[in-house]
């Protein structure tokens, strides 16, 4: 997901920081940046409760402009 990879970046962290952060697997975090996975809810409770400042909309907007283009295609 670019938010998220624009977000660990502008915020100095590698995956394996992030991960950590959230308490979570690195393989798992990583596969949720990549788009291997998608989010779930505990995940993104553990990111806003991790990350507060963090405008969780951007998600949301993120994961529909993807929808929207798979069903254009």
């Amino acid at each position: 997901m670019n938010c998220l990879i624009r977000f660990r970046k502008e915020n100095g962290l590698t995956r394996r920081q992030m991960a950590q952060r959230l308490g979570i697997s690195n393989s798992f975090y990583e596969k949720i940046e990549l788009c291997d996975r998608q989010p779930s809810r505990e995940f993104m409770e553990k990111f806003k409760r991790t990350f507060p400042q963090f405008d969780m909309n951007i998600f949301f907007d993120e994961l529909l402009h993807k929808t929207c283009s798979i069903k254009e295609a």
